[in-house]
């Protein structure tokens, strides 16, 4: 047999996806586990979002839309854009596809050739790493301290651009780390853009998830000069409790759009019709629910943070947004913890999950080795029994 394809056969498995396929495994066998793997809102999707998706059915709103997505989404995201934002953005600058993740997929391989280097500073969200790779380009990793609160700087990024730069992505709140560029660190990372003609993908999946009353800017926003070189995506999953009904979308300039138009076109063709009728709604409908969930994440992230600060040899940031924390294991590393040697982030995981049946996730495929991430994507009676369990796994530190 002929070999399959190098590209496909390099892709790593989604340390994210095996976490929580471990963490169901567990729940499946009747063990009392508990899951801080994947982010996904525990909050069921708004009841008028759910019925608009009931609506398109009941309507016979079952059949294919244009690829790129129907005229009413593509208004209600520019809608969306509007008032959030102040973007003036048409129907003819968006592309919508069957989630953020694929909204990203389809822009990169739009946007990159074989070689073409990209800049992704760390620590990054698992699957950019590998869906530049998976166009035949190379990542060209910014490293990031707790001490730089995660974040680069305009200088580091200057010196990373070679001939072969294409793009930076940035992710703003960030997954893994929570933190957020203000709009001074964002104009100082865009004008180096500008100058180098680097285009800018914007994930900003997570920025309604933005905390203590901090302002926060899309780089969109900045200037004409900025936005006609920013891909921006974003989506329903996150904000609105939606991850399972695949709904992303990219803003860009209209030249990109139709090649992103025509490659959606010809891949996967547009997303579920009664989810895009569902998105409709979560877009132009009322925004308390965003409100509500946001209040609950806010006060589960306080927890989160203040619980882990108090345990021994481990720490944290306070992260700004999204809903995950990074834990700090420099003082673990070279203990043992119940018979098990911690040298690793994942030996650290792996430990954890036999012993307290915690499911956390190591930080080595977010390119940072010395970190756990913790999602506090779900409910508070459970972050207290994972604390919990935490600081009983800590106490036996050798």
């Amino acid at each position: 047999m002929k070999e399959l394809s190098r590209i496909a056969s390099a892709i790593a498995p989604s340390s994210t996806l095996a976490i929580n396929n471990l963490y169901k495994q567990m729940k499946a066998e009747g063990k009392d586990a508990l899951g801080f793997g994947v982010g996904e809102p525990d909050f069921n999707t708004p009841d008028n979002i759910k019925n608009a998706g009931i609506r398109a059915i009941e309507e016979n709103q079952t059949k294919y839309t244009a690829a790129s997505g129907t005229l009413e989404l593509k208004e209600a995201i520019c809608y969306r854009l509007k008032q959030d934002f102040d973007l003036d953005y048409n129907p003819s600058n968006i592309t919508v596809a069957s989630g953020a993740k694929h909204s990203l997929y389809i822009a990169l391989q739009c946007l990159l050739n074989p070689g073409d280097e990209v800049i992704l500073p760390a620590p990054y969200w698992v699957s950019y790493i590998e869906m530049i790779r998976m166009c035949g380009a190379v990542p060209v990793v910014i490293e990031s301290t707790h001490k730089d609160h995660f974040k680069i700087s305009a200088e580091k990024l200057r010196a990373s651009i070679t001939d072969k730069t294409k793009l930076l992505i940035l992710n703003n709140p960030s997954n893994p780390t929570g933190m957020i560029y203000n709009k001074d660190e964002l104009q100082a990372l865009a004008q180096v853009c500008v100058e180098k003609d680097l285009y800018i993908i914007s994930d900003e999946i997570y920025y309604c998830l933005v905390y203590d009353n901090r302002p926060y800017t899309s780089v969109a926003s900045l200037g004409e000069e900025f936005k006609k070189r920013t891909i921006l995506v974003n989506g329903v999953s996150k904000a609105y409790a939606m991850t399972g009904w695949r709904i992303g979308y990219t803003a860009a300039p209209e030249e990109i759009t139709k090649v992103m138009s025509n490659y959606v076109g010809h891949s996967t063709a547009a997303p579920c019709t009664i989810s895009q009728a569902a998105a409709v709604e979560a877009f132009r409908g009322s925004q308390e629910s965003v409100k509500n969930m946001h209040k609950a994440f806010e006060q589960r992230r306080n927890y989160m943070v203040e619980r882990m600060n108090a345990i021994p040899h481990i720490s944290c940031l306070k992260p700004e947004g999204a809903f995950y924390v990074m834990m700090n294991l420099d003082e673990v590393f070279g203990h043992r913890i119940r018979g098990h040697m911690i040298n690793t982030a994942a030996d650290f995981a792996s430990a954890f999950v036999q012993e307290e049946m915690v499911a956390t996730v190591p930080g080595e495929g977010f390119g940072a080795k010395h970190y756990i991430r913790w999602s506090y994507a779900t409910d508070m009676e459970t972050i207290r029994k994972a604390m919990d369990r935490l600081e009983n796994f800590m106490k036996d530190l050798e």
